[in-house]
C-alpha cells in the first residue's frame, strides 16, 4: 500500500489566530491623553494652592493692621470700666481710694463670675 503524502507544494497554512480588527487607539495615545489630563489637573491644583496661600497672607495682614484698632477699643473699654469702678467706690465708700498706695496705673483683671450662684 502506498503512503499518503502531502500534495506538491505543501498544505496551505493553518489559520490558528483570529483575524479581528484592532479596536480603539494605540496604547501610546491613551498614555499621552492620560498625561495631558493629569498635567492639567496638577496645573489647576498648584494654581489653587497659590491662591489659597495668597488669601491666607491677605487675611494675616488684615489682622495685623486691625490689631491697633482692636487694642484701642479694648483700652477705651477698660478706661470706661475703670471710671465706672471709681464712681462706684466713691458712692459706696465715700472717699477716693488708691490701689497699693500708689498713683501708678495697674491694669485691672476681670474674672468671669456667674450671675446666679446656687447654694
Amino acid at each position: 500500500m502506498a503512503q499518503d503524502l502531502p500534495p506538491q507544494g505543501g498544505y496551505e497554512p493553518v489559520q490558528y489566530k483570529r483575524n479581528l480588527p484592532a479596536r480603539g487607539f494605540r496604547p501610546g495615545y491613551y498614555l499621552l491623553g492620560m498625561f495631558a489630563i493629569m498635567g492639567y489637573g496638577w496645573y489647576k491644583y498648584i494654581k489653587g494652592v497659590r491662591e489659597l496661600n495668597e488669601l491666607g497672607r491677605e487675611k494675616m495682614w488684615s489682622r495685623i493692621h486691625l490689631i491697633p484698632l482692636l487694642q484701642a477699643e479694648n483700652d477705651r473699654d477698660q478706661v470706661r470700666r475703670y471710671w465706672a469702678d471709681q464712681d462706684r467706690e466713691q458712692e459706696l465708700l465715700g472717699k477716693k481710694t488708691r490701689i497699693y498706695h500708689s498713683d501708678r496705673f495697674v491694669r485691672p483683671t476681670y474674672g468671669i463670675t456667674p450671675t446666679n450662684i446656687s447654694k
